[in-house]
């Protein structure tokens, strides 16, 4: 059977073949178009009527005649919905010259893949289909459902959930404080969903009510943000954070001629005077083209130039790759993505004084899975790296010398939102070290800004972000950039701030996702088939 009987089963007239070849692509075109909507809601775009796209995802999977229908009616609009989300992972391959001819392939390998979750949610909906307009519920239950299978299953990739629809520190995101990104996924899916009705036959009472009643819910987040926004009075602590973004592009970045610059670089933004002497300094994930036991050798230029940089009291964040041997690993070592805390100690010069190795690896991009296997199949060329990193130890707060305790969160690290506590040992701030250079000036860093800047509203912790190339930024503990305290692509330069204060313990903070659980199985309750336990209940 080809594509487009598998996907669209006709329910219309029968009269003929070309009528019924157009009905199929017409539902194709809906399907691509629900999919696209609902992404070109995310920023940087930010259409957010696209998020009726869920409205009509729901509305198609209800008039396919079969679960295979509803599956492939799903499996299109995910398709296009990442395709539009994460294009930019192609620009990883053109950094690469000899790599470039993978480009299209990795564009359309993982939208074919996630694709996977958003058709077995429609195909899970269309095969219990419950009857009403509770059925909203039931299908923004397990379409969340999916979204937070996506985020988890094979260490998971949580880009662009659809409650991060929303402009991080804008109104409506303010429920993730309560909720979490996944609770406000849930609200949003429910509330647009609320309208597929309208599409519908049935009691014209009901199917505007439900609608009347997904327009409340969006003014409810709106304005119960609002007064959230309203009250929240940014304070700042003594400690002055100065973030470093030097500009350099991942493509001459591993050049010999270029590694004398870039450490120029970075030396010379670090030292600029300013108004206010740094605490802290920060620079990016992979900051020099170098290994930490290149930098940090016994008789380094570099690190000789970095110490003459940092001055006595200041503490310097930096991330660089490291290995340490190890003689059970194939290598006789093993290889990790860490961050640095390096001290000034006046006569006895900096000091490595805390290090965190990143726990959740990007998969293709830092290991391999399957390693043995693949690199059989010579796919290890797709990890720019000759052997993989290990993953260090589940994320936790460190201590650094003149700041506060910060969790460290390296890359995507800051799209998960249970890596950080948010009551027990809960950190004052979260420090994102990323390397976004890979992604060019594409979606990609922005939409990365958005979905980091989350982690603050959940938490109710402020969050310092250094990239290479841009976005770097202090955003405050409501998800909002600072003033003008932002480095946009392209741009080199410092930001020197005032670190803010944490807000009290959000609520999301002390129960986690738990309130998203709850709404998840209320939402899947309704379209239990209860009538067929009843049946299967033993007569007394």
């Amino acid at each position: 059977m080809n594509l487009l009987t598998a996907t669209l089963d006709d329910d219309g007239p029968n009269d003929g073949r070309g009528a019924r070849l157009i009905l199929r692509l017409g539902r194709i075109g809906l399907a691509l178009a629900a999919g696209a909507g609902a992404a070109v809601a995310h920023p940087p775009f930010g259409f957010l009527p696209g998020l009726l796209g869920y409205a009509l995802l729901m509305f198609l999977a209800e008039r396919s005649t079969s679960v295979r229908g509803a599956f492939w009616m799903g499996w299109l609009a995910g398709f296009a919905y990442f395709f539009i989300s994460c294009w930019w992972v192609a620009e990883a391959f053109l950094v690469n010259p000899a790599q470039a001819w993978m480009a299209p392939f990795a564009a359309s390998l993982l939208p074919i893949g996630l694709g996977l979750f958003w058709g077995t949610a429609t195909a899970l909906y269309r095969r219990f289909l419950p009857g009403g307009v509770k059925r909203v519920l039931f299908f923004a239950a397990l379409f969340c459902l999916l979204e937070w299978l996506r985020g988890h299953v094979l260490t998971g990739f949580p880009w662009n959930p659809a409650g991060a629809s929303w402009k991080a520190g804008s109104a409506a995101s303010q429920f993730a404080a309560i909720g979490g990104v996944y609770g406000l996924s849930f609200i949003t899916v429910a509330a647009a969903a609320a309208f597929g009705p309208l599409l519908n036959a049935g009691p014209r009472k009901a199917r505007v009510g439900a609608a009347v009643l997904g327009a409340l819910v969006i003014a409810g987040l709106v304005i119960g943000g609002a007064v959230r926004l309203s009250q929240a009075r940014l304070e700042l602590t003594d400690t002055v954070v100065r973030i470093v973004q030097a500009d350099v592009d991942q493509e001459s970045k591993w050049t010999p001629e270029a590694y004398r610059g870039i450490v120029d670089r970075y030396v010379n933004l670090t030292a600029r005077p300013g108004a206010v002497t740094p605490d802290l300094i920060i620079w990016p994930e992979g900051a020099l083209p170098a290994s930490a036991n290149q930098v940090f050798a016994p008789g380094s230029p570099e690190a000789a130039a970095i110490a003459r940089a940092v001055q006595p009291g200041q503490s310097l964040i930096m991330g660089l790759g490291r290995g340490l041997p190890d003689p059970s690993a194939p290598e006789g070592a093993r290889y990790f993505n860490s961050l640095f805390v390096l001290t000034d100690q006046g006569g006895d010069g900096l000091a490595i004084t805390a290090v965190y190795d990143k726990y959740r690896l990007v998969p293709f991009g830092e290991y391999l899975p399957a390693g043995d296997l693949l690199g059989a199949l010579g796919v290890r060329s797709l990890t720019h790296m000759p052997t993989d990193f290990s993953a260090g130890p589940r994320p936790a707060p460190i201590d650094i010398p003149g700041a506060p305790r910060a969790q460290p969160l390296i890359c995507y690290e800051s799209l998960y939102p249970s890596f950080t506590p948010g009551a027990a040992g809960r950190p004052a701030w979260i420090v994102n070290i990323s390397n976004d250079a890979w992604f060019g000036r594409s979606s990609g860093p922005l939409q990365h800004l958005n979905l980091a800047s989350y982690r603050a509203i959940e938490t109710g912790l402020p969050i310092v972000r250094s990239t290479p190339t841009g976005v770097s930024a202090m955003i405050d503990p409501w998800g909002r950039v600072i003033g003008d305290q932002r480095l946009e692509p392209g741009e080199s330069g410092v930001i020197d701030a005032r670190l803010p204060r944490p807000t009290e313990v959000t609520l999301y903070g002390r129960v986690g996702d738990l309130l998203f659980w709850l709404v998840v199985l209320a939402g899947l309750a309704t379209g239990a088939p209860w009538h067929r336990l009843r049946r299967l209940r033993p007569s007394v």
